[in-house]
């Protein structure tokens, strides 16, 4: 099993709310995509992102899928409209 672990910070924060549940949605479409868990942050404190989301995929090959599915595409684009930063790490778990 692969953890996915993004944080973005986006040029309004509000929009963390509306991009939250487009990734939660792409459970059942992407083939090899486990779950997903998406979230604001509440605090908002200086050094805060404005939301994380810890994907569970079945492999380094679903990764690499879910990274080009047209599902994920489009929700990257929408993202990247309102992307002030990001940092992502992946690893595998047993």
């Amino acid at each position: 099993m692969i953890k996915h672990i993004v944080c973005h910070k986006y040029t309004d924060r509000a929009q963390a709310a509306v991009i939250a549940p487009m990734l939660r949605g792409l459970v059942g479409q992407v083939p090899g995509l486990v779950s997903m868990e998406a979230g604001a942050d509440f605090l908002g404190s200086a050094r805060s992102y404005d939301l994380a989301l810890i994907a569970t995929l079945e492999s380094r090959a679903a990764l690499e899928v879910y990274a080009n599915h047209p599902a994920h595409v489009k929700v990257k684009e929408y993202i990247h409209q309102h992307l002030q930063n990001g940092i992502s790490v992946d690893f595998e778990v047993e």
